[in-house]
């Protein structure tokens, strides 16, 4: 879904036109060079996001997916650096230098803190491999709600966890303005990665589609 390049970025996602959004098409994320291969990423910092204005200028896939696998690889260049990964752009694994907690580096985000600090740090590549399982409906009545399993750098953080809702209002995804963001609705949703104003790089993002109908998310 992304290799580092603009092309690539420019054929597989789009900016996700939520209620702040304030960015214009096509996407601003910039190609930059790898710091550490010499080769080629994408930057987060689009200039809609300058201040930390989440959903100003967030870019999602346009695919929409239901249960995935994915594996997201990040640089955060600088401290105190923000940006996160949101699975069908509802439930975020944060990305943030210099916090380890509910709201910090690899949480489910205010809900499930990591098991263990995996961080490679400033400056360095690091990885995000899910496998995340949508909510279940049964005539548009929820019935089970998402879960998710997390290896941050190859270790695993998250294991089948319970997602219970959309956090950060209806800027930060899909369903975050319904009823407080646990308005749950049968949408599949893109990968989304959050724009705050920061240095923060990616590179080699892919999905697999799954169907985990009867099972867990453990990998």
């Amino acid at each position: 879904m992304l290799d580092g390049t603009k092309s690539m970025l420019l054929e597989k996602w789009e900016y996700w036109e939520g209620p702040r959004f304030s960015a214009e098409a096509p996407i601003k994320w910039p190609e930059v060079q790898d710091p550490v291969t010499g080769g080629k990423a994408i930057s987060s910092n689009d200039p809609a996001g300058a201040g930390g204005k989440y959903g100003a200028a967030d870019i999602v896939t346009k695919k929409k997916y239901k249960d995935f696998r994915a594996h997201v690889e990040f640089l955060i260049k600088n401290e105190g650096g923000n940006s996160g990964v949101y699975l069908q752009n509802r439930y975020e694994i944060q990305i943030l230098d210099g916090d380890y907690g509910l709201h910090g580096l690899a949480a489910v985000i205010n809900e499930h803190l990591p098991k263990e600090q995996a961080y490679n740090g400033l400056g360095k590549w690091n990885a995000y491999d899910i496998v995340f399982k949508a909510a279940r409906f049964e005539n548009g009545i929820l019935k089970e709600k998402a879960r998710v399993t997390v290896y941050f750098n190859g270790k695993k953080i998250h294991e089948d966890v319970v997602i219970q809702q959309v956090w950060g209002g209806p800027n930060s995804g899909l369903d975050g303005g319904n009823d407080g963001g646990k308005g749950i609705t049968d949408r599949p949703g893109g990968l989304k990665l959050q724009a705050e104003g920061h240095d923060v790089l990616y590179k080699n993002v892919w999905i697999k589609e799954l169907d985990l109908d009867g099972k867990t998310t453990d990998f």
